[in-house]
């Protein structure tokens, strides 16, 4: 799988909470004019739990349409039922999905031998390579290591999006990735420069929907082996990498797209609009950093 910065995609709805597919379009092109690797949709910041199933194969076929391969696609299924799970997957593939990203099951709280099970099967009924993503807060149960290297002799899971924040956690899944054919990236842009300095492979962010190029710099700095420059990003856009996940995610970064201008639109209940508190400090570092 390719290294990189993968941006989690948000979704952009009409006043009344329709699709704006025009305004996804913007989205996705601005996104590959900024050089990102790759654009994951239907993620927690892209609100997939509140979309349709026709709206969910929507989102790829836009984000496939227009990537044209000048980045790589790499939707995620968010769901809990292993049947659906596996649908979505195929269905992806079938668009032009280059991986799939596979929610651990939330709500049902499975043990570790179900988790293994759960990724093996869909991993073997997947076209495309998948990746794991482990959202222990979202979802009420954590991917331990020793699941990890379990499920990293699969030849279809190509790697993790890890969400933890605790780099022990991190450190030991790179640790029992040496040598194997498994990516580690990071679910969150406040670790992003942290793991890639200690062998990660990248990032999906959040931050990446406002800022591409500083992305692509901070993670072509970091892979490279240039710290002092990696460190210098990381360090300058640290609070608003914070920032952007206020409250609850994707509030905080659609309250930055519509500060600068670009489609973003309502969220759909039950979320709702960033505090305005918030949302004036969001813009103060928008204007510090010359955003705005």
């Amino acid at each position: 799988m390719i290294k990189g910065v993968y941006t989690l995609l948000m979704t952009p709805f009409k006043r009344d909470y329709s699709l704006d597919e025009p305004g996804l379009r913007i989205l996705v092109r601005r996104q590959i004019e900024g050089g990102v690797h790759g654009l994951a949709p239907l993620g927690v910041t892209g609100e997939n739990s509140s979309l349709t199933e026709d709206e969910v194969t929507r989102m790829v076929e836009i984000t496939v349409e227009e990537a044209a391969g000048r980045a790589k696609v790499a939707p995620d299924t968010c769901c809990n039922n292993l049947e659906q799970t596996i649908a979505r997957a195929q269905r992806f593939a079938k668009i032009g999905s280059d991986y799939v990203v596979v929610f651990a099951p939330f709500l049902v709280l499975p043990n570790q031998a179900g988790l293994v099970d759960f990724y093996r099967r869909v991993a073997d009924a997947c076209p495309v390579p998948i990746l794991i993503h482990n959202a222990p807060e979202r979802v009420g149960v954590n991917i331990e290591p020793k699941t990890y290297a379990k499920l990293m002799e699969h030849g279809n899971i190509a790697g993790t999006k890890d969400g933890k924040k605790e780099l022990d956690h991190l450190a030991k899944i790179l640790q029992l990735a040496r040598g194997k054919n498994f990516e580690v990236y990071t679910g969150k842009d406040t670790t992003a420069y942290p793991l890639m300095a200690f062998g990660g492979s990248g990032l999906f962010s959040v931050a990446a929907n406002i800022l591409p190029k500083v992305m692509r710099e901070l993670v072509d700095h970091s892979l490279a082996g240039r710290h002092e420059e990696a460190r210098s990003i990381h360090y300058a856009y640290y609070d608003l990498f914070a920032a952007l996940r206020l409250e609850t995610n994707p509030m905080a970064v659609k309250a930055a797209l519509s500060l600068l201008g670009l489609p973003g639109g309502p969220l759909r209940p039950p979320l709702s609009d960033l505090s305005e508190s918030n949302r004036d400090y969001i813009k103060s570092l928008l204007k510090e950093r010359g955003l705005l």
